[in-house]
């Protein structure tokens, strides 16, 4: 009776668009919470003081911070292992198959950010939220593309992880370069040496993990203490954990990344939706959609994604430089870059930095937006790729439409 009961319960947490669905129910689950007599609760919960002290060395933050900086730190962590394997040995490590996902991601990053800035140029403080509407959350854009099953010629779904791995790297950078302040000298120090300890272990191949946790604990807190975004440590971390080609030998990269893929989008993402996603809905109306930032970031996820990736991608073919893939064809691509406008977690982390000082308006003003954009790209991608696909078959990459 038991096994009867978690069969399906199992079953559900297989499938693609599980972790899609979860991060769904609690971005809502957080909205009902903020919106009801729980609100108090919730905002308590965040608000709980969480302290690590060892000797005169501590970090003591709220839990909204500690789950913005620490556990995406891990969500970075697996990102940046993910970034390697691909460039080493996966979709991104053949030049003449990656130059087509990374135009597109080019496009996807430039466009959104210029149609954002077109819309709040004239606010300083709005301008800080450029770099929201460049990024995709490829854990609902995958779900949504599960839930067309065979739909979907396996050429789409490749193009589509190619480019969320660029998409990622894009932000990493983004968050290292526009979304960090001055670093400590003192503090920077003990980010080289753990830097140096990192390099060591990795050119003598160690495969044990223990090392590895221990100087990434160091990092991350060093990372912290300088003024540096926490989560740069998490990536930094994955680059020298090594990876061995060849079958027969212990690949510690691999390992670590399928150990870590459930924890990240079961647990990590839907804990950083709920604690993210809360918008107090009083005093809302459809105008509200029509402030600067709102505009921008809907703007920038619905037209702008759309439009960059496409665009991009359509002149790299027609240049010469790189060619559709296999069993794709335009509407394809079209579908895929609507659904790309699903900002969702990426957005919310990029809005948390952006606007981390802000009135709670503009907080309110960002979570909407990307909301209110998300929604709407997922729903005409399905919609667009519903449309455009023959069930059970794959169409020609002739690029007709």
């Amino acid at each position: 009776m038991k096994q009867t009961l978690l069969t399906p319960i199992k079953s559900f947490f297989r499938q693609e668009y599980a972790s899609g669905i979860l991060l769904f129910l609690m971005a809502i689950a957080a909205m009902v919470a903020v919106n009801s007599p729980l609100n108090s609760y919730y905002n308590a919960l965040l608000g709980i003081f969480v302290e690590v002290r060892i000797g005169e060395f501590e970090i003591a933050k709220p839990l909204l911070p500690w789950i913005n900086d620490g556990l995406m730190a891990i969500f970075f962590f697996h990102v940046g292992l993910e970034i390697k394997r691909e460039m080493l040995a996966g979709k991104l490590s053949d030049l003449s198959t990656a130059v087509f996902p990374v135009c597109a991601a080019i496009g996807g990053i430039i466009m959104p950010a210029l149609i954002y800035i077109m819309i709040n140029y004239d606010s300083p403080t709005a301008m800080e939220g450029w770099a929201i509407p460049t990024a995709t959350d490829i854990a609902f854009t995958l779900g949504v593309l599960a839930l067309l099953g065979d739909r979907i010629p396996s050429g789409l779904k490749v193009f589509l992880l190619s480019l969320a791995v660029m998409d990622d790297l894009a932000a990493i950078l983004i968050i290292a370069f526009f979304y960090t302040e001055s670093p400590g000298v003192n503090s920077l120090l003990v980010v080289a040496a753990m830097l140096c300890l990192l390099f060591m272990f990795n050119r003598m191949k160690v495969t044990s993990l223990v090392p590895y946790v221990f100087v990434g604990l160091i990092l991350w807190a060093s990372v912290l203490k300088s003024g540096l975004h926490a989560t740069l440590a998490g990536v930094i971390l994955a680059l020298f954990i090594p990876y061995e080609k060849g079958e027969g030998k212990r690949n510690l990269l691999v390992e670590i990344e399928e150990d870590l893929k459930t924890s990240v989008y079961f647990v990590i993402l839907p804990i950083f939706a709920f604690a993210n996603s809360g918008i107090y809905l009083g005093g809302l109306s459809f105008d509200s959609l029509l402030r600067p930032i709102p505009l921008g970031i809907i703007a920038g996820l619905l037209f702008g994604k759309q439009l960059g990736i496409f665009l991009f991608a359509w002149l790299s073919v027609k240049i010469g430089i790189a060619r559709l893939p296999k069993g794709m064809n335009w509407k394809h691509l079209y579908g895929v870059a609507l659904l790309c406008g699903i900002g969702f977690t990426m957005s919310l982390f990029i809005s948390s930095l952006a606007f981390h000082s802000g009135d709670m308006n503009r907080m309110v003003d960002d979570r909407l937006g990307i909301i209110v954009g998300s929604l709407l790209s997922g729903i005409l991608g399905y919609l667009v790729l519903l449309f455009s696909t023959n069930k059970g078959k794959d169409d020609t990459a002739n690029g007709d439409s």
